[in-house]
């Protein structure tokens, strides 16, 4: 499965340090590429991370169903794509893969959804406006 070109893409290369003794990507380092991603499609959207945290503000995974297709290797370049796909007030549901760049292969797919918390109560609370104009943005 190739990747779409409207996806957002964040490029990551496989160090030792993300793998196991016998050079494949352990399975939890995904969830770090996931990450990464996801946090550099809010930044490209102009939104300081910062900001929210002095808003009172944060994002935490609530839930995710990942498939492990087949392994990253040390020294792949691979790409973590981040879709916004769907959302609601207080929350946002991503798709996201990691991609060989090499020969466009479908290594990993989850689908996420991440929560938006007050963060001194870590009680849900509604998407700050800065959010919300990217979502709207993405619906339009």
């Amino acid at each position: 499965m190739e990747q779409r070109s409207e996806s957002f893409r964040w490029p990551i290369r496989i160090y030792i340090e993300d793998t196991d003794a016998g050079g494949i990507v352990y399975h939890a380092r995904y969830l770090h590429f996931m990450e990464r991603a996801r946090t550099e499609w809010v930044r490209s959207r102009g939104v300081a991370l910062r900001s929210g945290l002095e808003e009172n503000v944060s994002y935490v995974v609530q839930k995710m169903s990942i498939h492990f297709r087949q392994p990253a290797r040390l020294d792949d370049e691979v790409w973590a794509t981040a879709d916004l796909v769907d959302s609601g007030r207080v929350w946002l549901g991503f798709r996201q893969q990691i991609i060989r760049q090499s020969d466009g292969v479908l290594l990993t797919e989850a689908d996420v959804r991440v929560a938006c918390i007050a963060l001194d109560s870590g009680r849900p609370r509604a998407m700050p406006e800065a959010m919300q104009a990217i979502v709207q943005a993405k619906t339009e």
